[in-house]
């Protein structure tokens, strides 16, 4: 099967790890970065830095401008209308910090915060802690065979004390998409905020915040083709407004005394300090590149990709899928292999993968597992990276049987 990707030569990177005989198939932790990229980053450092929102001189001006240029185009990346905001942090998981803190005051003891099996430790811990510290209680949706939230079970848990509901769009363990619309729409009909982690979600085709309907979307610019330490939280008008600030600095402040400030709403009052300024311009950039792209042809070419991994893997023997993978990522187990020794044998055969919890101990010990290898696709692979994965494969599990 001959599956070529057209955009494989905008990603410097990738031309450079092939020299080095590395194939990168690790793309849900973080990807490759386009030509664009960092030709942005490069113009911008190398036509005069500046700080953003505070300062009258021309170099300052011009990197403000910039700076809230990305800020549209987030925006509109999400759709996100003039119902909500764009608040830069840096990353998801800062971002979803700043609401488990900002929130904390609306918790009183025996409120309910309702998370998923499948969550990513920075959509667990944060609420884990939340629910600590005001004695909450902390519930946890289960999954059904295919790896998606039960949407029966949930609709047992989510109930009248239930204050914050917290889920992923796509997990980054099990590949599938979650049924987000029935879960929403129990989660408002009891008052409830809803938060949803769009890190691995956001970075196939475009999503509209509108249309999901949810208060708060997170995600981070580095799984999105972008700079690394740039997050981004959308907020509802409505819903920001219940966030009280938790990080103090400049930029955020409004008027101050000795004893006593007041501070900016959304967004600046939530950018406390000098933000990841390159970073924003950059993942502006980003946003710019991926918007020029044909998306039906994108999504046509992960869909092949993917079915062309799933092929391969189920044509082997000994080899168990984690749920019921529907696109970008295919986590797995080998009978009698530890995916530690078999990641190593992968690695010196020049494969990327992940391997272990991936940052989701619970859900891998509620599968009895101490970790699995995940291989996970860009819109820059290709074919012709699986067939050398494969070709690893084999050698790797001939060795270890």
């Amino acid at each position: 099967m001959l599956v070529p990707s057209p955009w494989r030569a905008d990603f410097p990177a990738i031309a450079a790890l092939h020299r080095q005989d590395q194939t990168y198939l690790d793309n849900a932790a973080t990807t490759q970065k386009p030509q664009a990229l960092l030709d942005a980053l490069a113009h911008y450092y190398a036509n005069g830095a500046a700080n953003v929102h505070r300062a009258q001189h021309l170099p300052g001006a011009h990197a403000t401008q910039a700076f809230e240029d990305s800020r549209s185009k987030v925006g509109q990346w999400l759709n996100a209308g003039d119902s909500g905001q764009i608040v830069f942090t840096h990353g998801a998981t800062s971002a979803l910090n700043l609401l488990a803190y900002g929130l904390e005051h609306r918790f009183e003891s025996g409120d309910e915060i309702v998370i998923s099996a499948l969550e990513h430790h920075a959509n667990l811990l944060p609420w884990q802690q939340l629910a600590q510290r005001r004695d909450l209680k902390l519930l946890i949706l289960p999954l059904d065979a295919d790896g998606l939230i039960d949407i029966d079970a949930a609709s047992r848990l989510i109930g009248p004390r239930t204050r914050l509901l917290a889920v992923s769009q796509l997990s980054n363990v099990l590949g599938a998409w979650q049924p987000l619309t029935p879960l929403l729409a129990m989660a408002k009909a009891q008052g409830a905020l809803t938060v949803i982690d769009g890190a691995q979600g956001v970075v196939h085709g475009r999503h509209d915040v509108q249309a999901l309907g949810c208060d708060f979307y997170v995600f981070s610019s580095h799984k999105l083709y972008g700079p690394d330490g740039v997050g981004v939280l959308f907020g509802r008008h409505a819903a920001l407004k219940h966030l009280r600030h938790w990080q103090f600095g400049g930029e955020m402040v409004q008027d101050a005394d000795y004893q006593h400030a007041s501070f900016r709403p959304a967004p600046l009052g939530f950018e406390a300090g000098t933000p990841p300024i390159a970073g924003v311009i950059g993942l502006g950039a980003t946003l710019d590149y991926l918007g020029a792209l044909d998306q039906q042809a994108v999504t046509a070419h992960e869909a092949a990709l993917h079915a062309y991994l799933l092929q391969g893997l189920q044509a082997r023997n000994g080899i168990r899928l984690l749920g019921t993978p529907q696109l970008a990522l295919v986590s797995f187990v080998v009978d009698g292999v530890h995916n530690a020794d078999l990641a190593h044998l992968l690695t010196e055969q020049g494969i990327a993968v992940r391997a272990g919890h991936h940052c989701a101990m619970p859900l891998m010990k509620s599968f009895g597992l101490a970790g699995a290898i995940r291989v996970s696709l860009a819109l820059y692979n290709d074919s012709e990276d699986l067939e050398r994965f494969f070709e690893a494969l084999d050698q790797a599990l001939e060795l270890l049987r």
